[in-house]
């Protein structure tokens, strides 16, 4: 049975999940939400995800949503991208729930995706200030070493880059930043490896 995703390629939390089912080589397909039209706020969808969000998985009768969660349904099933320390792989899982993609979507989303008459320029230099801290302590981590935990690709690695292979401008600097280029790298290396915008259905450029 192929399972669903429903995602949209502007999304990272649905990268995270979509990029852990590539790569693991799951069956599923993606199904595109169209959130900037309000798609994730219908009462159907809300029936499916009262958080209104995606990614919202659905294989058989069972239904997930977020992304941690599918990201480690699909490494139980297949055995794959669990590192040998979960503890500290759920670690900067739950990390970058908090301090990366949290933050980082929220700012790329307030640079990029609103009218530029009602960004909110005080809430942009905040949020700003925290997404910074939180990649300096992703580029610390990863001096010195290939992967998030131990010595191979984890979910460690696929949360912690959601939203960090995006064109648009949140402050993130890849060249400023040696240890996280190299690993962003190294992941897309890997075989299977897509850019979101490729993944997933959906672009700025399909809304332009």
């Amino acid at each position: 049975m192929t399972a669903k995703l429903t995602c949209f390629g502007e999304s990272g939390n649905a990268y995270k999940a979509a990029l852990t089912l590539e790569l693991a080589g799951y069956d599923w397909e993606p199904v595109w939400l169209d959130f900037f039209n309000g798609a994730a706020r219908t009462d159907d969808f809300r029936a499916r995800n009262e958080m209104a969000e995606a990614p919202v998985f659905e294989e058989g009768d069972l239904t997930l949503t977020q992304s941690c969660v599918i990201q480690l349904h699909v490494a139980k099933k297949t055995g794959k991208f669990l590192a040998a320390d979960e503890n500290q792989m759920l670690r900067w899982m739950f990390w970058d729930g908090q301090k990366g993609s949290g933050q980082q979507g929220a700012l790329r989303f307030l640079m990029n995706f609103l009218p530029e008459d009602k960004r909110p320029e005080q809430a942009i230099g905040f949020v700003s200030g925290r997404v910074q801290a939180a990649l300096a302590v992703l580029e610390r981590h990863l001096a010195g070493r290939d992967w998030m935990v131990g010595d191979a690709a984890s979910l460690a690695d696929f949360a912690c880059c959601g939203y960090l292979y995006y064109p648009e401008p949140f402050g993130f600097d890849r060249a400023a930043m040696p240890a996280i280029d190299a690993w962003l790298t190294r992941i897309s290396e890997l075989p299977g490896w897509k850019h979101p915008y490729d993944l997933m259905p959906g672009s700025p450029a399909d809304r332009a």
